[in-house]
């Protein structure tokens, strides 16, 4: 009887253990077993808030129940604190007219007091405790300077919330520099917060930015909520990508999102149906205005889309579909064969499309030219909501020319007597053979030696479809 020593029988024990590993790891790598991929998702960008406040002489004016500064810093002081544990959120401070007294005043007086940063709360309220109001109200100013606080990230809503109680005081223009900013990409439209102000000063900011009026202690409270809620709420939408039925049936259409203001791309994405067979739900900044583009065949655009905050919102656009097929029949001897298809009445050239596949189109009537030999113009085809409209053109047939010598030769194509070029041969071939559509032809050609006219020969002959011509000269 033979006996397996102890250090045999350990080999053979982790044999078997390294075998059941290796199936194992089989197992875990058959496309059975695996578990498939999530889709991507984009990652949520990072809000950048600048508060703009006003420390301007006119802050120590009396409203409500003590000057305009102290209530705002106490409503202020609470908007803060409600933002301080928020996860992709970075604060900022810039002050203006704090710095130097007026009279005179100083047009430059505007500092970032706090530059961005997490968890920014103590800093900010720590450094509104040390201002007093003093100066003057240079807006403009401040507004451009804020431009260069908002330091380039590559993912980052930038968002500037202005809180003041008068208007521009030093001759700029805070309209044209808000406006340029935003085109810029810089930030989106400003949130300006009035304390106190009167109508006409209410309507000189309706240019620089989405402007809200504080009346009383009490709005102000109300108005700072409305603003951080629009800033931070999710809001959702769908495309409705409407047939001719008005129905949202049309889906897989590439969907650009455009800024409006600055005409960047803010979004990108591949329209899709959900589980339920319904519009799948995009999140979307609300404070953009959008131009929103469905890149149907020709596109389909809405111009100017504003997205109500923190609500679901459905944006539809009338896309609807049919399909259009150039079909030379199965037994067509042409390979990559375009065919350039335009809208009726319309010269600009829509879309390249190849023969025999199928492509949709928006509904309507479309031109197709055939890049064949000759040309074929099919004027006047109707593409209809979810049907597939096929296009049958003529079998070629096969043209075999050779040439006694090298020359200058051309095709003609006999219309009932009137010839029609239609195929130039080069100058240096002897032989070649090509695919036409049926029909009379000549065949015109002169020697490259010979030097006179007298010398030029013509042929015809005719091509029928699936049939080949053999011509020499």
């Amino acid at each position: 009887m033979i006996k397996r020593s102890s250090t045999t029988n350990f080999i053979f024990k982790f044999s078997n253990f390294q075998i059941v590993c290796l199936l194992f790891l089989l197992l875990l790598s058959n496309p059975i077993f695996s578990q498939k991929p999530s889709p991507l998702k984009k990652e949520k960008p990072t809000t950048r808030i600048l508060f703009i406040f006003d420390a301007s002489q006119s802050m120590i004016g009396q409203w409500n129940s003590g000057t305009k500064m102290d209530i705002a810093k106490k409503l202020f002081y609470n908007l803060l604190d409600s933002l301080n544990n928020i996860e992709n959120l970075e604060l900022g401070l810039r002050i203006y007219g704090h710095q130097k007294p007026y009279p005179p005043g100083d047009c430059n007086d505007t500092r970032l007091e706090i530059p961005f940063g997490k968890y920014n709360v103590a800093r900010i309220k720590s450094k509104m405790e040390t201002i007093q109001p003093t100066g003057t109200t240079p807006i403009a100013n401040s507004l451009k300077e804020a431009g260069n606080d908002f330091k380039y990230c590559n993912n980052c809503r930038n968002l500037v919330i202005l809180i003041t109680d008068g208007i521009e005081s030093c001759e700029g223009n805070p309209c044209e520099v808000s406006l340029e900013l935003q085109k810029k990409g810089i930030f989106i439209k400003p949130f300006i917060i009035g304390v106190g102000l009167d109508a006409d000063a209410k309507s000189s900011f309706e240019c620089v930015g989405k402007y809200y009026d504080a009346a009383t202690e009490e709005s102000f409270k109300t108005v700072l909520k409305i603003v951080i809620t629009q800033v931070l709420d999710e809001t959702t939408c769908q495309v409705n990508l409407l047939d001719d039925y008005g129905k949202p049936t049309e889906t897989n259409i590439p969907l650009i999102f455009y800024d409006r203001v600055s005409g960047k791309e803010k979004y990108g994405y591949v329209h899709t149906m959900n589980q339920k067979g319904n519009p799948d739900t995009l999140y979307l900044d609300a404070l953009n205005t959008y131009k929103v583009v469905a890149h149907t065949i020709p596109p389909v655009e809405i111009d100017s889309v504003n997205l109500t905050p923190g609500k679901h919102n459905i944006i539809p656009l009338n896309t609807p579909q049919g399909s259009l097929v150039v079909d030379p029949g199965s037994m067509s001897e042409y390979k990559d064969l375009d065919c350039i298809i335009r809208q009726s009445g319309n010269s600009q050239t829509l879309n390249i499309q190849k023969i025999k596949a199928s492509q949709k189109y928006l509904t309507g009537k479309y031109d197709i030219e055939v890049l064949s030999i000759p040309r074929l113009n099919i004027n006047g085809v109707d593409i209809k909501q979810s049907h597939t409209t096929t296009v049958q053109i003529p079998l070629p047939g096969i043209l075999s020319i050779s040439f006694a010598s090298v020359g200058y030769s051309q095709i003609l194509k006999d219309n009932n007597g009137i010839l029609e070029s239609v195929y130039n041969f080069n100058e240096n071939a002897l032989q070649e053979n090509l695919q036409l559509l049926p029909g009379k032809y000549k065949v015109i050609y002169r020697p490259k030696s010979a030097k006179e006219t007298i010398y030029t020969q013509e042929q015809s002959f005719t091509i029928e479809s699936g049939k080949s011509v053999s011509v020499k000269l």
